[in-house]
Formats: C-alpha cells, sequence, structure tokens
C-alpha cells in the first residue's frame, strides 16, 4: 500500500484529480519497468485504468510478449488492447517509436481515455541525459524526457510517472507479484548504445541515477522558461509583411541571445510552411548574424540593420519570405 500511496503522489503531480476526464491508459510491453507500472497503477486507480500492449513486428518473441500482458491484466480485470503496427522504412528505432506513439494515441482517442502513462523510470532518464551529452546536445535535448507532454499530433497528455524510481525497485514490485516479466534482447545488445552505456553505468556505482534524473528535471524547467521568452520574442518582435507579390512574408527584429532567436527562426519557417531542425536554424543564425543570407526549410532570410520604430534604436531586422522557385525570374 505504501507503494501505491507513493505512484498516486507521482502520478497527482502530473495528472491532478481535477483534470482527470476519463481512465488512465498503460503502454505495456511486458518487461519489468511497464509491469510494475501496471501493478501499482492498479493498486492506485482500481477499476479506472486500461492497458493495451505493442507489437512492432520485429521479434518473434513479440507475440508471446503481448499475451504475457493480456494474461496479467485479465487475471485483474483491467480492460485490454493489442496493437500491431507496421513500420515505415528508415531507422528502425526511430520509425518503431513514431508507430508506437501513433498507435497509442489512436488507442487513447478511441477508448476515451484521459491520459496514457509509460514506464520511464529515473535509470531511463539517466542514460537519456548521459547519452544527450555525450552527443554535444542543446539544452532542449538535455531536458531529457519529459515528465508531462502531449502525444505527438494529439492531445493526449503523454505522463511519465515512474520518473523517480529506480529500475530495481520496479522489478522488485514485479517479483513480490509472483510474475516473471519477459526479456528484451535489445535492452543488453551491444549494437546499441544504450546498451553499452547502460552496461557502463551498472559498473560506477558512484552515480546516482535518481540525482542525474533530478538534473535532467532542472534543465527541463530551464528549457521552459526558454520556450515562454521565445514565445514573448515571437509576439513582439516578429511582424507579418507579405511581399508585393501576394505571398506571406515575417520581418523580425533579432534583439535576443541566439537560443532563443534559434527558437523564434524555427517558429517563422513553420508559419511559412517549412521544416527545419535547430541545428539547421542554428547555422542560419550563424549566417544572419554575419551579415550573410540563408536559406533554410524553402524559406530565404535577408539580414539588414534598421532603426526599427517601435523600440527606437538600431537593430538587426532579418526578413523570410518563400525561396524563389528556381529558374523564377524576380
Amino acid at each position: 500500500m505504501q507503494l501505491a500511496a507513493r505512484f498516486a503522489a507521482d502520478l497527482a503531480a502530473l495528472w491532478p484529480e481535477e483534470e482527470r476526464e476519463g481512465p488512465l491508459g498503460l503502454a505495456v510491453s511486458g518487461g519489468p519497468d511497464s509491469l510494475a507500472l501496471l501493478l501499482l497503477a492498479h493498486a492506485a486507480l482500481p477499476g479506472r485504468i486500461a492497458v493495451c500492449s505493442v507489437d512492432h513486428g520485429l521479434r518473434p518473441e513479440a507475440a508471446g510478449e503481448v499475451a504475457l500482458v493480456e494474461r496479467v491484466a485479465a487475471a485483474r480485470g483491467i480492460p485490454f488492447t493489442p496493437l500491431a503496427v507496421k513500420l515505415a522504412p528508415g531507422n528502425l528505432q526511430a520509425q518503431a517509436r513514431a508507430a508506437r506513439y501513433a498507435a497509442l494515441a489512436e488507442w487513447a482517442a478511441a477508448q476515451g481515455l484521459g491520459s496514457v502513462a509509460t514506464a520511464h523510470h529515473a535509470d531511463d532518464q539517466a542514460e537519456t541525459l548521459l547519452m544527450r551529452l555525450n552527443r554535444g546536445s542543446g539544452l532542449a535535448g538535455l531536458a531529457g524526457v519529459r515528465p508531462r507532454a502531449l502525444i505527438e499530433g494529439s492531445e493526449i497528455p503523454l505522463l511519465r510517472p515512474l520518473l523517480g524510481w529506480r529500475k530495481a525497485e520496479l522489478a522488485q514490485v514485479v517479483a513480490e507479484a509472483g510474475i516473471s516479466p519477459a526479456d528484451d534482447p535489445s535492452n543488453t545488445d551491444p549494437a546499441f548504445d544504450r546498451a553499452r552505456l547502460r552496461a557502463r553505468l551498472a559498473e560506477a556505482d558512484w552515480l546516482d541515477p535518481v540525482q542525474i534524473a533530478a538534473s535532467a528535471a532542472h534543465l527541463a524547467e530551464s528549457w521552459q522558461a526558454l520556450e515562454w521568452y521565445a514565445e514573448l520574442d515571437w509576439h513582439e518582435m516578429v511582424m507579418r509583411e507579405d511581399t508585393p507579390e501576394g505571398l506571406p512574408g515575417y520581418t523580425y527584429c533579432a534583439n535576443v541571445p541566439r537560443v532563443i532567436a534559434i527558437e523564434t527562426i524555427l517558429r517563422v519557417i513553420r508559419a511559412l510552411g517549412g521544416h527545419a531542425t535547430r541545428s539547421e536554424a542554428a547555422r542560419a543564425w550563424e549566417r544572419l548574424w554575419a551579415g550573410e543570407n540563408a536559406s533554410l526549410g524553402g524559406v530565404l532570410a535577408v539580414p539588414g540593420v534598421e532603426r526599427v520604430e517601435k523600440v527606437g534604436v538600431m537593430m538587426r531586422v532579418w526578413r523570410f519570405r518563400p525561396e524563389p522557385t528556381r529558374g523564377s525570374v524576380n
């Protein structure tokens, strides 16, 4: 009961009672982490959860893992839905993740669920932060796995109430319930970066994954502050100015730190129907700051320095327009 109360408190911090308009959906793979999520949620919210399990079609064992989750859910009277997805060509892990979350959103909408929870825990968060540090990620990446977000392309809240829990704690919950969880061999396959890092972390007992996860949470708060400032920058320093040809265009008075300007550039690109990554927007910022034109996401940005009437000073002014098609005559 103590663990159930702890889980209920962690869940309430992400999903207050007054915001709950439907049952809690759980994404359960059959591994020890997600089975622990099922057991804890069942104890804390009896009769108010639903479970699904996704088969990505990548391993022959996956069907048995889905069946395991179905048996565990059925034994507790929990509604269960098996989901099968087909992956598009490309990076398998990335495609599996995209397909999984798309399936979760569709399932949640069809079942009238209030939100969906996954079993990411402190060890996962620590691994994510260290991997991204090693890749030179910016603040958005270093914020790690968010405790609460929306499933991409939907309005379904995505919750991760176990980010303060250790993997060993969750395994113990499952063991005490007398359940033998599934074992995904990719978790220890050295072909994957995360598996190699996980093995090294197990040897470094001086590292505390809970504290590393706490650092990721602090970075996430910092990122939220930057997002707030970027929203302000968009509304106060970006003006729509259509071209003489009637095409949409935007003028940006760029007078903020680089990290904020990058977010504003991305928003301008999206507003003009284009797409760019943060690294591409960062390179565009460098060119514009140096007084050079930049092209990204089908948008041409031209820098200048002008007196801006609304602030009464000389400022960098960058104009964004749809990039002329090849062969067009200006």
